[in-house]
């Protein structure tokens, strides 16, 4: 009788990939790097375990949105006081601070449980070209060309 496999934490093999976020639009890339943070693209992927890759996120500043979502498209967050419903923009919120645009829409396609805050630890955004991850040696994911996942 054959037995369904299911990875352990000392069985997964960690790798590291970098993607360029320039000119791709935001939902396409946060479904990608999700997708590898997840480690749905391992044979061995578990449900119940972190068996994700790690991701670097470079060039940030320079993704895009469709259509007329860089004026109309809102974050929001509540101060915890009566009233203090805080709103910014899309496009207010890429000039400010661009990782976190990346970073809440990639959190957002993750389980919300203690499993996905383990795997967005995972996730590396960077504005610019410039990441300390070199030694490492991530391996360059295009995901323009990429009709199928990793």
């Amino acid at each position: 009788m054959n037995s369904t496999y299911f990875a352990r934490k000392n069985d997964i093999e960690r790798k590291w990939y970098m993607v360029d976020a320039s000119g791709i639009p935001l939902g396409r890339l946060a479904t990608h790097v999700a997708h590898i943070l997840r480690g749905k693209h391992k044979p061995e992927f578990t449900p119940h375990i972190d068996c994700g890759d790690y991701v670097v996120v470079v060039n940030a500043s320079k993704v895009k949105l469709t259509g007329k979502k860089a004026i109309d498209k809102y974050y929001y967050r509540h101060t915890g006081y009566p009233g203090h419903l805080k709103q910014i923009s899309y496009g207010e919120l890429l000039s400010k601070n661009p990782e976190k645009v990346i970073k809440l829409a990639v959190k957002r396609m993750l389980p919300k449980n203690r499993l996905g805050r383990q795997m967005i630890k995972k996730l590396r955004v960077y504005a610019g070209d410039n990441y300390p991850h070199i030694p490492q040696k991530p391996v360059k994911l295009d995901i323009r060309e990429s009709k199928e996942q990793v």
